[in-house]
């Protein structure tokens, strides 16, 4: 049992340490926050997100898009989509906002955003159906079922400690005009990953 839960934890921080949407918009967001507890509604739910992609592939149930790539290709197309809207929101508002501390999203938005680059992200699906799924085969019962646990509290730990790291980078930054870098940095960032899924998309076909 001490093996799988090691197995899912080593597993699940190289896959979530690079650099991604979700990593990008947790960060920024708690860069923006002017308490930390502000941020909690977009760390929650991108931590909720984790869980679920995680259950089901450990269930074997996300399998299934595996075998549908017509679906593999919409789950791409409405991501791209996605993330470019998020880019755009994010790089428009730091070129209209002074303050962006004060201008932080909404709860109801923290949530929208942070299931759309969760949920609506191709790429981290099929980490977690190719990687974590695939890797769950090899146990069974509780096993199985702690993997996925390990896996789980990676998430939880990671984006609660990112927002952290955000939420205290803006502090010390105490300038709009940093801000204003920071947002924009995170923007071309979102934007790459989606020029990724689009060179991953042509790629694929």
């Amino acid at each position: 049992m001490f093996v799988a839960f090691i197995h899912g934890f080593i597993l699940s921080i190289s896959l979530i340490l690079p650099l991604g949407a979700q990593n990008v918009f947790i960060f920024n967001q708690g860069a923006r926050s002017r308490r930390f507890v502000d941020v909690s509604a977009a760390i929650i739910t991108a931590s909720l997100s984790d869980t679920l992609l995680i259950v089901l592939a450990v269930g074997g149930v996300s399998l299934l898009i595996l075998t549908f790539p017509w679906l593999i290709t919409t789950l791409f197309i409405i991501g791209i989509v996605f993330l470019v809207y998020i880019g755009w929101t994010i790089w428009s508002e730091s070129t209209t906002k002074k303050n962006q501390r004060s201008e932080r999203l909404s709860a109801k938005q923290q949530v929208l955003f942070a299931l759309s680059v969760s949920l609506l992200n191709p790429h981290a699906i099929l980490d977690t159906i190719g990687v974590i799924g695939t890797n769950a085969i090899h146990y069974s019962g509780v096993e199985k079922w702690l993997f996925a646990a390990s896996c789980i509290s990676v998430s939880w730990i990671w984006f609660f400690c990112l927002a952290l790291v955000g939420h205290l980078t803006g502090r010390a930054a105490n300038s709009s005009r940093t801000m204003l870098f920071i947002n924009k940095i995170s923007a071309l960032m979102i934007w790459s990953v989606a020029v990724y899924l689009c060179w991953a998309l042509l790629h694929n076909k």
